[in-house]
């Protein structure tokens, strides 16, 4: 993911600001992570690159 998307990036939940907690960075690039939002206390993770901006109700069904 690149860290500029953060500019258009809200919650998927709530439309509140996400905070980038990254694990592993290549260049400008967010290889793993997790993206937080403090407004509704949900977290969404960063893996290979791809932010997974699924509500939390529909990651537990998929999983």
């Amino acid at each position: 993911m690149k860290k500029g998307l953060m500019d258009i990036l809200a919650c998927p939940v709530c439309k509140g600001n996400l905070e980038l907690r990254s694990e592993s960075e290549e260049g400008d690039d967010v290889i793993s992570g997790a993206l937080f939002c403090a407004a509704c206390d949900e977290s969404y993770p960063i893996e290979d690159s791809i932010p997974n901006l699924l509500p939390p109700d529909l990651r537990r069904e998929l999983a």
